[in-house]
């Protein structure tokens, strides 16, 4: 079983009878998700290749992602709160053959082919069994990261890769029919992967909550314990909050953190009340490349744990400069190898791609711009990227990319984009720029950065600049930019 829709397949037939979807209304079996997924790939043309994915979440979301995948095509997802030319510009450099969407979301997408699922795929009646075209080999999905381009660049996962991390995920976790995960994550960040394939694909449910559950960490907590949820994979800042709970709910046994660091200070009061894991893994190696379990370990002297040992059937190395592994302790580049190491990007991304080598074994080597370096226990710590990239709220921002969107503002002559970190160490951006006239509103150039690019990439500060100071090298001075000090807010 090395295909998505052939695992699911396997495990909906298995567990026919079982949960495999809850939401606050209604909860669809195994077998009833597997029978929209069937009613929905039978309305699909032949020869599919990519098709895009703007809906809200819920079972019809699983079930057209599922569908997909079964004929052999890849999904594009974007959240239908992106800005409309971001979700153009993904949709048509993947060359999708539509977009499965929902009456309320047609607007945004531009004249773009659309597929209905709210009434022209879920109103009609299965047309027959429709083939499963599905190949290990194949693309599953594009997930579109922020790119050093100025534009966002798509990571290609194939389906081999995704049922890589399946296995690794139940080899570590053990997820199995009466465990429900909790499906959080936006559909664009690879959690939802984790969230979704992992615990479908090993018998869990998934429960979605409603966009009111999500309001605060309460009404989260409330959805948790009113539908018993025991799994939760989310970013460091969510367990932040729930530790500041009297306490969390008792049916939790895992929380799972991921897509920025984990403090000490986030999970000191979760430690005695649910198996809490640190992980670590660029989307480009699918999901997750390494595990620490926390409660078993320690946090290190700057008060963040460690990234830990490399998943099941994936290997990861710290290189100097030239290529050579550094022995324990000394500082290098993360690198990894194995079953997770996806496609690379789509598009004209031939520089970027480069990350992506290939060895004289035949194997790709990932390198992921991250430094960290091997502890005396085996265990890997994280210290931070080489390049601009920053994480905020837990997805990946690309410095690069907000600055030079802000060129493209008008009346902005110049801009700078910088990263710092608060008090709790969490990353914010501030842009400096000099205006091309005086009367020009901080107002009209968030308006105009949003047209493209997600709120979480609009710098939190913008600074009017009369000039940008330069240092002897002729770039701009960071030590000579006024810096706005952000409060810490996580702890």
């Amino acid at each position: 079983m090395d295909t998505i829709y052939s695992y699911f397949k396997n495990t909906a037939e298995m567990y026919k009878k079982e949960t495999a979807i809850i939401e606050n209304e209604r909860t669809l079996t195994f077998g009833e998700l597997s029978e929209l997924t069937d009613k929905i790939a039978a309305t699909f043309p032949e020869n599919l290749t990519s098709v895009g994915i703007v809906m809200n979440h819920r079972a019809e979301m699983i079930a057209a992602i599922l569908a997909v995948l079964k004929r052999g095509a890849r999904y594009v997802p974007a959240e239908p709160s992106f800005p409309a030319k971001r979700i153009a510009f993904m949709m048509e450099e993947a060359a999708v053959d539509f977009v499965l969407t929902e009456n309320a979301f047609t607007a945004k997408l531009n004249g773009l082919p659309a597929r209905l699922t709210d009434c022209e795929i879920c109103g009609m009646e299965t047309a027959g069994e429709s083939a499963d075209l599905s190949a290990p080999d194949k693309p599953a999905y594009v997930l579109y990261t922020s790119g050093t381009t100025g534009r966002p660049k798509g990571v290609c996962v194939t389906n081999r890769n995704v049922c890589h991390y399946v296995r690794a995920f139940e080899n570590e976790f053990h997820p199995t029919v009466g465990d429900i995960m909790l499906q959080y994550s936006v559909c664009s960040f690879d959690i939802f992967v984790e969230e979704v394939f992992a615990s479908l694909l090993n018998g869990a449910a998934i429960a979605i909550p409603s966009d009111e559950d999500k309001t605060d960490v309460r009404s989260l907590m409330s959805f948790v314990e009113r539908h018993g949820v025991t799994m939760l994979s989310g970013f460091p800042y969510l367990l932040a909050e729930m530790n500041h709970l009297p306490e969390i709910p008792r049916s939790l046994r895992l929380l799972i953190s991921g897509g920025d660091v984990l403090r000490g200070a986030y999970t000191d009061k979760l430690l005695s009340q649910a198996e809490v894991y640190n992980t670590y893994g660029p989307s480009e190696t699918t999901v997750c490349a390494s595990y620490y379990h926390c409660n078993a370990g320690a946090v290190l002297e700057d008060g963040t744990y460690p990234i830990g040992k490399p998943v099941k059937g994936a290997e990861i190395h710290i290189l100097d400069a030239s290529g050579n592994e550094l022995p324990n302790g000394e500082i290098g580049e993360v690198c990894i190898y194995g079953d997770g190491v996806s496609l690379g990007y789509i598009g004209d991304h031939d520089e970027e791609n480069k990350a992506f080598e290939k060895l004289r074994n035949g194997e790709i080597m990932y390198r992921s711009d991250d430094l960290g370096y091997i502890l005396s226990s085996g265990d890997i710590a994280f210290l931070h990227r080489k390049d601009s990239q920053i994480m905020i709220y837990g997805k990946r921002v690309e410095v690069a990319e907000v600055e030079s969107r802000l060129y493209q503002c008008g009346g902005v002559e110049q801009a700078v984009v910088r990263a710092y970190s608060d008090e709790d160490g969490l990353s914010y951006m501030i842009a400096y720029v000099v205006p091309s006239k005086k009367d020009i509103k901080v107002s009209e150039i968030r308006r105009e950065l949003s047209d493209d690019l997600a709120e979480f990439m609009i710098p939190e500060f913008i600074v009017k600049m009369a000039k940008i100071p330069l240092n002897s090298n002729g770039k701009p001075d960071k030590e000579r930019l006024p810096v706005v000090i952000k409060a810490g807010s996580a702890v």
